[in-house]
């Protein structure tokens, strides 16, 4: 792992009000890290766009926690901060380096609420952290989960807990307070898009306490300058003879989306109704926002 400087850490404030309400409600973002070294072969943080040079190398950013102290202190309105949106903050340097739970403690300080975005079962540590968040604000997790098949898994997010580990971190969530969530994107066209396989994700997540499982706005991937690369490599060494596949059925196009997604969407949305799950971003963030305090807390800038 390496040390970047930083001069910020938290995003200006967003507005999670409206039919969308953004990214799970929340007002505010930030990375502790920067790169990722899970390993999956689809993720799109390694695009161009991003400027992340050598993805799979972990830097943390210096002196994150002092700065990210004296932003908090400074923001005039509480609210939802979002992490883990470009990195994964459980990467596995985590458990040494503490950057995460350093925040918490300060979002917990503070009376921030927070989202996270992890694919990593070492946020249970932070249990006991993200509920004390819960009683001042909220607290709300969201764990990726794209394959009910460990095996499957393997393959797809090679240096990363099992999906059978990330539904045993829902289940200790599970009645604390913490509201806890699926990501289950992105469905990879010819590989993990059967039926069998979107309806045991949902019934999976349901059996371990979700609230929703969340599958944009289609089943699919995006592609895009060096990550089709990335991509098209590691479905070489994983996957061989799928390369062509893709190139004939989507040549250069962005979006990828599974050949049978409109019968697919539809069917999952009838497993979700059986299973009592959310699925729509509009009512996931309308929950959310149902578990808030009942208005904005203003902040001194001299607190």
């Amino acid at each position: 792992m390496e040390y970047v400087d930083a001069k910020t850490i938290l995003s200006g404030w967003r507005d999670s009000d409206g039919d969308t309400g953004g990214w799970f409600g929340c007002n505010y973002n930030m990375n502790l890290y920067r790169g990722c070294c899970h390993g999956c072969i689809y993720c799109d943080s390694r695009s161009q766009c991003y400027g992340i040079d050598r993805f799979d190398t972990v830097r943390a950013k210096k002196d994150a926690l002092a700065i990210l102290e004296r932003e908090l202190k400074s923001r005039r309105r509480r609210g939802m901060v979002g992490i883990g949106a470009m990195s994964d903050s459980y990467n596995p340097f985590e458990k040494d380096e503490r950057l995460t739970q350093g925040a918490l403690e300060l979002l917990e300080k503070y009376g921030f609420g927070v989202m996270i975005d992890t694919k990593s079962d070492l946020i249970t540590r932070d249990i006991g952290l993200l509920s004390a968040i819960a009683e001042k604000y909220a607290a709300v997790v969201n764990f990726t989960i794209t394959t009910a098949d460990d095996a499957l898994c393997r393959r797809i997010e090679q240096r990363v807990c099992p999906t059978s580990a990330r539904l045993e971190a829902m289940r200790k969530m599970s009645g604390t307070g913490i509201s806890v969530g699926v990501i289950l994107t992105p469905v990879l066209p010819f590989i993990n898009d059967t039926e069998e396989n979107l309806l045991a994700v949902a019934h999976l997540a349901a059996e371990a306490g979700a609230r929703w499982v969340f599958p944009w706005q289609s089943f699919g991937v995006t592609l895009r300058q060096n990550q089709r690369l990335w991509y098209y490599d590691r479905l070489d060494e994983q996957f061989p003879g799928l390369r062509r596949r893709y190139t004939a059925t989507y040549g250069e196009r962005y979006e990828c989306t599974v050949p049978d997604n409109r019968r697919l969407m539809a069917v999952f949305a009838e497993q979700c109704r059986k299973l009592g799950l959310l699925w729509r971003i509009e009512d996931i963030n309308a929950y959310i926002r149902s578990t808030l305090p009942p208005s904005p807390v203003q902040l001194s800038l001299f607190d």
